[in-house]
């Protein structure tokens, strides 16, 4: 069958833009639009140095962050739709939360596993993917690294890596206000800061954030809206500058948020007592639950960046310690059933992390180009569950107290021989020795199983494992515009436990890392002018002993275990382009291929669900996925100007369950938004509308199995909706 030929075009202009660069449009400047403007060169530290985005060998693609602002896209899983080889899995907590780069993911509630996608801040690593999902401040812009980065970020790297950068602070004292408020559940979001020079060396910045939103999700119990938030942050940056050799960076940040996100919406059920009150569909937007879910969550860091020019070297020390106390409430059973039938829970979770980071970056252009270092990092989890399960009207009781504390050790380094002008050679490595201990202790009001609550037992073990990552590459410059590259990169996620509520005997062994091989080959194109660039990656990567989540029975209640499942792999195509067609019209985009497959399924015991998944898609990756963009100003007299945008996102359909349950699959969407706005910047100040879902396309990002019915996630943008944003700068 031919394909569509939407899926067709994106690769036949990838391959012509990327190997042909320039040469398409060779023609002289003069026969151009003579008011067309390059595009601004966007520089990244994907490398842990500053370079332009179309000299790093690396797979980045880069959003924006006064772009994702003014688009109402406010923290790390509203990035999705514009970066097509990432993806998230949502939860009714955001412990449960997962980032999933070209494919692969790891979905686990469990504080003895790393996530495989690396979210690091200011150059500081978050531990624990639930940390990751705060509202964010002050954002300059997020690299997405896709493939293996184990080398210069670490283990917990071995998908990829969200690199997020603050803004810098202004020379010259700078504040705005900025507050928008969005149909479709009431939702307001006011934020403030202030910035600049406080003396000869020093400078600083305060920001506030405060939002809230009611929801777009009924509980028909008691009529109360929920699937909304309620947040408030403030974040502060301190720039201590005494000499041009010296420079110390101190940042301080807390955010506080109580989610209203219900456990899950039922779509579909054979059991006619999920239906009560209800009309389950697949586009169902009501629940009815005696038992209020929601989490309050509290994020709170500090961390000092001290950066020494030692001649031309530079020297980077990175300090930090990163808190996060999250509280889960969940009706478990989805149901307003009491006194007879109830499964309610809730988790309490305490963590704290302590990191140390210390590189040495060389002089750029000599032929010996490094940057070496050392990482060292202790996070300690401990946490609370509790379970209610109320069968028939006899009430049991079970209680969890678990820890898991990890240290790690690493020394790295990655080298740049520039053989000639154009040719460059890559030889990175890294050694990591990570030590990994458990304790668990479960009280049961029950001496047998009960739904949902294992009878009491207790249990603790430790690990330890050496782990070694690299990189080989090379890469060449065709031209001044068209540089190509060719890397393999050996990818390591450490050893993990399966910590959780009702942890049996048979999970106390620890699972063994897992590693990935991965070969890229990369073209990154300029053209026009430099108003035209198109990078395209061809990449293929095979995980061993892939660490995921499967489907078992315990106490009589489907769940997800953590196992080894065996290998899979994962091989694409990714394209990222920007058109800066006239001085006053935009187009930018991305479009991704990727086929995530299970190679070789390795069947846990007593498995609750088909084994027979080889050759199977990996869950939360369609195969085919894009983002296109228009960005279009009209100057006006008096210094106004109009700003029109649009942006479309589209996927191929998606299966949402490892064990390829029918009933999980979310069908092909598209989701179109536009803006209008106004704006006067030498007085300072934008006014916006914003029109969101514009074609009324309901989705869901999460479709799951709760036995005997089918639940979902309702996304923000689940229906069509408007907004207003105004802005004030002074």
């Amino acid at each position: 069958m031919q394909a569509p030929i939407h899926h067709r075009t994106p690769l036949a202009v990838a391959v012509l833009l990327a190997t042909l660069g320039q040469g398409a449009f060779a023609q002289d400047a003069a026969e151009q639009d003579e008011q067309a403007t390059a595009l601004k060169t966007v520089t990244v530290t994907a490398t842990r140095r500053e370079e332009s985005l179309q000299k790093v060998p690396v797979a980045v693609s880069v959003v924006d962050g006064e772009q994702l602002e003014r688009d109402n896209r406010n923290n790390v899983s509203s990035i999705v739709q514009q970066v097509p080889t990432l993806n998230y899995r949502t939860g009714a907590s955001n412990k449960d939360t997962s980032l999933f780069i070209r494919g692969v993911g790891t979905i686990s509630t469990s504080p003895g596993v790393e996530p495989t996608v690396a979210t690091v801040i200011d150059g500081v690593v978050y531990g624990r993917p639930g940390q990751s999902t705060l509202d964010l401040l002050d954002l300059q812009r997020i690299e997405v690294l896709r493939g293996p980065q184990g080398t210069l970020f670490g283990k917990n790297a071995s998908a990829g890596v969200l690199n997020i950068v603050s803004k810098d602070i202004d020379d010259e004292t700078h504040g705005y206000v900025d507050y928008s408020h969005f149909g479709g559940g009431n939702e307001n979001r006011l934020r403030f800061g202030i910035g600049g020079r406080l003396s000869d060396t020093l400078k600083g910045s305060l920001s506030t954030l405060f939002g809230k939103y009611d929801g777009n999700v009924e509980n028909v119990a008691n009529g109360h809206e929920v699937n909304g938030y309620d947040r408030k942050g403030v974040r502060g940056k301190l720039q201590f500058e005494p000499n041009e050799d010296f420079r110390f960076t101190l940042i301080g940040d807390y955010t506080k948020g109580d989610d209203s996100i219900p456990s899950g919406v039922i779509s579909s059920t054979t059991d006619p007592v999920y239906a009560v009150g209800l009309r389950p569909s697949a586009h169902n937007r009501e629940i009815n639950s005696d038992y209020t879910t929601h989490v309050e969550d509290t994020n709170t860091g500090i961390s000092g960046q001290a950066d020494w020019q030692l001649g031309d070297f530079t020297l980077t020390s990175i300090t930090a310690w990163r808190g996060w106390d999250n509280t889960q409430y969940q009706d478990g059973d989805r149901r307003a059933a009491l006194p007879t039938t109830a499964s309610h829970d809730r988790g309490d979770v305490d963590y704290d992390q302590y990191s140390q980071e210390l590189r040495l970056a060389s002089p750029k252009g000599e032929f010996l180009e490094y940057v070496v270092g050392a990482f060292y990092m202790h996070g300690r989890s401990d946490e609370t569950y509790r379970r209610l399960s109320v069968n028939g009207g006899v009430a049991n009781n079970g209680r969890a107290d678990y820890s898991v504390s990890n240290d790690s050790y690493a020394l790295f380094g990655e080298n740049t021989f520039n053989f000639t002008d154009d040719l460059r050679g890559i030889v990175g490595l890294r050694w990591t020795h990570d030590d990994v201990e458990y304790d668990h202790r479960r009280v049961s009001s029950s001496a047998t199983a009960v739904t949902g609550v294992q009878p009491s037992t207790s249990s603790s073990g430790s690990v330890d494992e050496d782990g070694w990552t690299g990189r080989l590459g090379v890469q060449y410059d065709f031209t001044d515009a068209l540089t190509g590259y060719a890397t393999y990169s050996r990818g390591y996620k450490g050893p993990a436990y399966n910590v959780f509520f009702n942890m049996q005997p048979r999970d106390i062994d620890a699972l063994k890392p897992e590693t990935s091989d991965s070969y890229e080959v990369g073209l990154k194109s300029s053209a026009w002018n430099n108003r035209l660039t198109a990078n395209l990656a061809i990449f293929h990567t095979d995980y061993d002993n892939y660490q995921a989540n499967f489907y078992d029975t315990v106490a009589n209640q489907v769940v997800t275990r953590l196992i080894n499942a065996g290998s899979v792999k994962t091989q694409g195509v990714e394209l990222d382009y920007s058109l800066q067609a006239t001085r006053n019209l935009k187009f930018s985009g991305a479009v991704a291929y990727t086929k995530a497959r299970v190679d070789s399924f390795q069947c846990p015991a007593g498995a609750a669900a088909t084994c027979d998944i080889d050759g199977a898609p990996l869950p939360f990756t369609p195969d085919w996925k894009s983002y296109v963009r228009a960005d279009y100003s009209i100057p006006l007299a008096n210094g106004l100007d109009v700003e029109l945008s649009t942006d479309y996102s589209w996927q191929d359909k998606v299966q949402y369950s490892l064990d390829q349950n029918a009933d999980t699959i979310q069908g092909a969407y598209g989701i179109w938004n536009a803006s209008v706005a106004l704006a006067n910047y030498n007085d300072g100040w934008r006014v916006a509308l914003l029109a969101k879902n514009l074609a009324d396309k309901s989705y869901s990002p999460l479709l799951a199995s709760g036995g005997s019915y089918i639940y979902r996630s309702v996304p923000r943008d689940d229906e069509r909706y408007f907004g207003v944003q105004l802005r004030k700068d002074f």
